[in-house]
Formats: C-alpha cells, structure tokens, sequence
C-alpha cells in the first residue's frame, strides 16, 4: 500500500514539475525595438520601455543590466506579467534575456 502511495506521489510530482516548466516556456516571447530609459508616466511601473514598430511595452529586469541597453535597437525575451496594463499603462514585460 506505501508503494503505491509513493509511486502516485511521485507521478503527481512530475506533473506539477512538467506543467510549471511548459507554462514558463510559453509564456516567453521575443520583442524587437527601441528601449529607452522610462522617463515622467503616467502609468508607475517599469524602469524602460520598448517601442516596437506595432506597441509599447513597460520593462523591467532582475537579471539584466537594462540601463546598458538605452538608446539602442534591441531584441529581448521576455514574459507578460499578469495584472497589467494599468492606468491607462503599457504591457508589463519581465526581460530574461536580450540577443546580441
């Protein structure tokens, strides 16, 4: 009986594992465009912006030194951060990784 308890928590386990790893990978997107600095807003998130050909986006990073970046034609890979745009704001955008 404790084998088979074990064996189900071990599937429901891998599961939950397999299903946090494929929502992560979906929900990464590639983004081209100019980043800038973000300056005065009224919407009061993000630390730069992207302005693609097509929209603008409020950024922000925890891994990448974005500030490296300003003023320049970037390609970056991001994920949306739920619970945004607010106050009339841009799409929220957490950056993991811009291309050279």
């Amino acid at each position: 009986m404790k084998s088979i308890a074990l064996i189900c928590l071990t599937f429901f386990l891998l599961g939950c594992i397999s299903q946090n790893n494929n929502q992560t990978t979906r929900n990464m997107s590639e983004y081209t465009g100019s980043l800038q600095k973000r300056g005065i807003t009224n919407y009061q998130y993000g630390t730069h912006t992207l302005e693609t050909e097509d929209s603008f986006y409020a950024l922000k990073s925890g891994t990448i030194d974005l500030d490296a970046y300003a003023g320049e034609r970037v390609t970056l890979i991001a994920e949306i951060i739920e619970g945004y745009p607010v106050d009339n704001g841009p799409v929220y955008l957490n950056v993991t990784k811009i291309k050279p």
